[in-house]
């Protein structure tokens, strides 16, 4: 039998000869390149408050639109959506540059002149893993006694597995979101004894700012990078009290570093007690004018610390070397594509979160065949007949955040009053987008009534050519914007 030869087709060059590409590409690039965008049916009109008739674009069409528009999926890990985790960033970098240099967001340009600092807060060694050194500029050998190149896939893997403590790194790795909180509240009470006053009073004299983002090291364990700024009262927009320096504000965070720990439920008849690794790093923040990253005392300027951090609320969500969703089993976790390393950190972490056997209908432990307790109770009231209850972790929800390797936190997170929200940003080009419509009609705000019904018809783009045309889209919209903002920037 011979089978028909099938034509060869370029079905990209089909999809963009089809009728409707032009107004298929304008509602992918008004999501940026996303590629798995919402697509919703409905409609939207902006009428007259007064009479209700739908207003008229200067071109004679009317101010409304029907049919199937794209809306963004708003991931932020890169490997799922490169344009939503791209525009992630890009709000990430305005809201630190805000918190940084003032002059926008609603935050005063004062706050360049006020005490800040880069800290680097790490985690403690589980064991012994591989690593590239260096010493002025020169590789030094492993401890496994080899020299590794920048990208061997063995650094960061435990050089003797048997001997790593799985159980302390995930369970460090989940309290690090408290054991940060614990730290900016030792913080508040070493700069409050610093400054002479009580922790109840220091509020009242002073406010501690800070926007913190947390970066997955190789061997899957994260650090935080945080600046941290020192307010008045008010927050930026009020004066440091006098006695706040840069050299107070380095102090209490060393203090602070050394006082912090945290401790685990007990589990197997012990409680584990965490605190950061012994190696911190701290670097005063200077003014907006600096025109270098780093000069020769270590100290950074505000432009290229957004972007640095910035990257940083991104590359943690990018790339974790685990999963980029939940996981629903265990052998899932055998499925991934993975270093053995992070599998068993995800195998320790879903065991840990595991429920136990109800003491009530099993109190041998396991169940026994044949002849068991739990044949003999009509209904158990510890666990309603299930057999089984929750564990001692189960209040860290270690399996819920599998895929996280037990990292419970969120990768950027600040003080209230530190600079904008990543809701007010999207609003802000919401509110943009409105007032460029009112301009083109020539009418106010507030004679004017916007309708908008819509509803989720599907997810995703319809073929893999959609699919490919929007990552070259998303990936030209990356392009200009990095052009844009480098021809835009003064150093």
């Amino acid at each position: 039998m011979v089978l028909p030869t099938l034509p060869d087709v370029d079905r990209i060059k089909q999809r963009i000869q089809a009728p409707d590409y032009r107004d298929w590409r304008k509602k992918v690039e008004d999501v940026y390149g996303c590629l798995h965008p919402v697509r919703l049916s409905g409609s939207w009109q902006i009428t007259d408050k007064t009479t209700g008739h739908v207003l008229t674009r200067p071109d004679g069409r009317p101010a409304e639109t029907s049919g199937h528009i794209l809306s963004p999926c708003g991931n932020r890990r890169e490997s799922v959506c490169p344009a939503c985790s791209d525009r992630y960033a890009a709000d990430a970098f305005q809201l630190m540059r805000a918190g940084l240099s003032g002059g926008s967001k609603g935050v005063p340009v004062t706050v360049s002149d006020k005490p800040r600092l880069f800290v680097t807060l790490t985690a403690p060694s589980f064991g012994p893993v591989h690593n590239r050194r260096t010493k002025n500029g020169k590789v030094l050998p492993c401890r496994c006694g080899r020299y590794h190149h920048e990208h061997d896939p063995l650094i960061g893997q435990p050089i003797d597995p048997d001997g790593y403590d799985y159980t302390g790194h995930v369970l460090w790795q989940a309290h690090s979101g408290k054991l940060w909180n614990r730290f900016t509240q030792k913080l508040r009470r070493h700069l409050a004894r610093a400054a002479g006053l009580t922790v109840r009073d220091f509020t009242d004299h002073a406010r501690l700012s800070y926007a913190k983002v947390a970066e997955f090291q190789r061997r899957g364990i994260i650090h935080f990078h945080a600046v941290i700024r020192l307010d008045g009262p008010d927050g930026a927009i009020d004066a440091t009290p006098a006695w706040g320096t840069v050299d107070l504000l380095s102090d209490a965070v060393r203090a602070a570093h050394a006082d912090t720990a945290v401790t685990s439920p007990k589990f197997n008849g012990q409680a584990l007690t965490f605190a950061w690794g012994e190696q911190v790093d701290i670097r005063p923040i200077r003014p907006a004018e600096a025109r270098r990253f780093e000069d020769e005392h270590g100290t950074i300027s505000d432009d290229r610390i957004s972007s640095y951090v910035a990257k940083y609320a991104t590359k943690g969500t990018g790339k974790s070397e685990a999963a980029d969703r939940p996981i629903r089993s265990r052998t899932v976790i055998e499925l991934l594509r993975t270093t053995e390393h992070h599998k068993q950190i995800m195998r320790t972490a879903w065991d840990l979160g595991a429920p136990i056997v109800c003491p009530d209908c099993h109190p041998h432990g396991e169940h026994q065949a044949g002849g068991c307790p739990c044949n003999t109770i009509g209904h158990c009231g510890t666990c309603d007949n299930g057999g089984w209850i929750p564990g001692p972790l189960d209040e860290l929800n270690l399996r819920r955040w599998t895929h996280m390797l037990a990292f419970r936190g969120h990768f950027l997170s600040k003080s209230r009053a530190y600079s904008t929200t990543f809701k007010q940003l999207r609003e802000d080009r919401q509110i943009w987008r409105f007032e460029q419509n009112l301009a083109e009609l020539g009418v106010e705000a507030d004679t004017v009534a916007v309708v908008n019904h819509w509803d989720m018809t599907s997810v995703g783009h319809r073929t893999d050519e959609e699919r490919e045309l929007a990552a070259a889209i998303a990936e030209r919209t990356r392009q200009a914007r990095k052009h844009r903002y480098a021809t835009e920037r003064k150093d």
